[in-house]
């Protein structure tokens, strides 16, 4: 059933914004790490989101709808597809007392950007809310539509 499938859309949009914003907060929570298990100081972590299902462009769903041939929604969504590593530079602060001071005194420090983490955060969170909105307006219509039969 194509309305049922729509809650699996809202889910996976759901999940996906989670894992944006613990990533973010990740992020935040190492922005001082100097030194990680790889070796040197901790990098920037992103998300890469991908859409998986009907194999259709969202022009071609519209196209199809309109011609009347109707959207096949089963099994859409989004997920993720990688987590990856910010390559930009890491950012060099003098500090010649620090532990990890290399012979100049310089200490290689996260390429995290607290400004972009509470941005990137805040707009996981307005995703994640206009999931929680879509999925309780297709409650709502599945709760009126049971309630014709009465």
């Amino acid at each position: 059933m194509a309305f049922l499938s729509s809650f699996d859309i809202c889910a996976s949009g759901l999940s996906a914004q989670r894992l944006r914003m613990d990533i973010a907060s990740e992020n935040v929570s190492n922005i001082d790490t100097t030194r990680t298990e790889a070796g040197g100081a901790y990098r920037r972590k992103l998300v890469v989101f991908e859409s998986y299902g009907s194999g259709s462009s969202f022009r071609e769903a519209m196209r199809n709808a309109a011609q009347g041939k109707g959207i096949n929604v089963r099994a859409c969504g989004v997920r993720v597809a990688d987590i990856v590593e910010d390559d930009r530079e890491m950012k060099m602060v003098y500090n010649p007392e620090h532990p990890d001071a290399d012979e100049s005194g310089f200490v290689e420090m996260p390429n995290v950007d607290l400004l972009k983490e509470t941005a990137d955060a805040m707009s996981a969170t307005r995703s994640y809310d206009a999931n929680v909105t879509a999925l309780n307006a297709m409650k709502l219509m599945a709760q009126k539509a049971l309630e014709i039969g009465k």
